[in-house]
């Protein structure tokens, strides 16, 4: 369903662009067409100047029949070459252009009107079934809101107010961050990469992006956080069940931290995401990630879509979310809610439903992990720990026996393929298919964030040429 759901969101919004561009360039067809059917009028009043000597309104109705009339008019062609016999004082020649001009109107308005109609037989086949689409895929959006309707209404319980306006405004302002990302990110580049151009451009180019990159960085800061969706948002927009992601909060720190990318492409330049917003694109493989915010804070951090639980009263709704969750990702921490939540996770869901994220150089947390099990999984004395924001992920077999992936690169080695996080996500990835659960790509979804980016950036031309065109139909009707 979730395939269909996006092959015919995919498809109204392909076919509704086209229908629109067209359904819109046939308006201005007609727009025309009606216009010009004041021309009998029009071509009176030029007589009419003509007899009183009026030099202004015969210049007048030429700049009419100039801004009226089919590329290809012969009418407006005989105004203009009257009109300027009359300022030579050539009157024979007036008259002798003036004769056939009722004529020629009536050939003009024939073209205006076949090309009106012609533009309408090429809309309608697009707009029926761009209106056929646009119905379907209205109709598959209500019951993906549906889809999640239990969750939702449980998690509304604990997702704070906030103004309507607040979230369409500034994901305005995030793409104008972002637009002045991606065009500072080329700046930069064209400025030190093609040689081809003059020194002039490229140092135009250089200071157009290095004003520009800190700006949208500044922008993005300030608008991200208030443009992310809520909770019960998130879980409308996806059919599938949430994912659960636990963690104790003093490990948002560490979690909003931004990695510079590798490779030589984006230096650093582009690197604006946090390591939670990488692991959360890997797990929508599974679905919506949901998480727990800490009470209080003024904004949400960026990465799984926060609730907020009443701190006197969070377990039973932890509870509830376990239970409707389809996976329970818990990152250890020193907190006893963490440990709580693993003990319950034990006792209440089947094995594969959890999976563990064991922080590096924290041997104590693996220890004390191994006091929670019923098998030991003994991390610290079968895989180093190394200094890495997570080490080793820990699945479950169906007896809850312990399989632990390591992750890598350690120390020393040369991250060559994607952030940290990428081998976070591979090695949860490899860990899930070693219990039966398979999803590909985990890995290079750590990125999606940043493909999104460029995706947005570019449906802008594309976006601003419909808006442009039909700005044009209206203003000038």
């Amino acid at each position: 369903m979730r395939t269909l759901n996006r092959v015919v969101t995919a498809l109204a919004a392909v076919v509704g662009y086209v229908a629109l561009i067209l359904a819109i360039t046939a308006g201005q067809e007609t727009r025309e067409s009606n216009a010009f059917r004041d021309a009998p009028e029009q071509h009176a009043a030029f007589v009419a100047a003509l007899d009183r000597g009026d030099t202004a309104g015969v210049r007048e109705v030429e700049r009419w029949f100039r801004t009226h009339t089919p590329s290809s008019s012969s009418s407006s062609t005989s105004i203009s070459l009257a009109s300027d016999a009359a300022e030579r004082g050539d009157f024979d020649f007036v008259r002798r252009y003036l004769d056939d001009v009722p004529a020629e109107i009536e050939e003009d308005q024939r073209e205006l009107d076949a090309r009106a109609s012609d533009s309408w037989a090429t809309a309608w086949p697009w707009l029926v079934p761009g209106a056929l689409l646009a119905a379907a895929a209205l109709v598959l959006r209500h019951r993906r809101r549906q889809a999640n309707a239990e969750v939702v209404e449980l998690v509304l319980q604990y997702v704070p107010p906030r103004p309507p306006w607040r979230r369409p405004v500034f994901l305005v302002v995030s793409g104008v961050g972002y637009t002045l990302l991606v065009a500072g990110f080329i700046a930069v580049v064209a400025a030190t990469r093609a040689n081809e151009l003059p020194w002039a451009a490229r140092g135009f180019f250089l200071a157009g992006g290095v004003v520009a990159l800190p700006i949208a960085y500044f922008v993005l800061k300030y608008s991200r956080p208030r443009a992310v969706r809520s909770a019960a948002q998130a879980l409308r927009a996806d059919w599938r069940r949430p994912v659960l992601y636990l963690r104790g909060f003093d490990d948002d720190p560490q979690a909003a931290v931004v990695d510079e990318l590798p490779g030589a492409l984006s230096a650093g330049m582009l690197s604006i995401h946090s390591r939670e917003e990488h692991l959360i694109g890997a797990l929508g493989a599974f679905g919506p990630v949901v998480a727990v915010g800490r009470p209080g804070e003024p904004l949400p951090h960026l990465g799984a879509s926060r609730f907020y639980l009443p701190l006197d009263d969070w377990q039973p709704g932890v509870l509830r979310l376990m239970e409707m969750s389809q996976l329970i990702v818990l990152r250890l921490g020193d907190g006893e809610g963490v440990w709580w939540e693993v003990d319950q996770a034990r006792a209440t869901q089947p094995p594969g439903k959890l999976l563990l994220l064991i922080p590096g150089d924290r041997p104590d947390l693996a220890e004390r992990l191994d006091a929670h099990l019923p098998i030991p999984a003994r991390i610290d004395k079968a895989y180093p720990m190394p200094g890495l924001w997570t080490s080793a992920v820990v699945v479950f077999g169906a007896d809850w026996t312990p399989v632990v992936q390591p992750v890598g690169p350690f120390p020393g080695e040369k991250h060559k393929t994607g952030s940290p996080v990428f081998y976070v996500a591979r090695a949860m990835q490899q860990a899930l298919a070693s219990i039966g659960a398979h999803k590909r790509a985990m890995g290079p979804r750590t990125n999606s964030h940043l493909l999104a980016i460029y995706g947005k950036v570019l449906l802008l031309v594309p976006g601003l040429f419909l808006f442009a065109h039909f700005l044009r139909l209206i203003f000038l009707w």
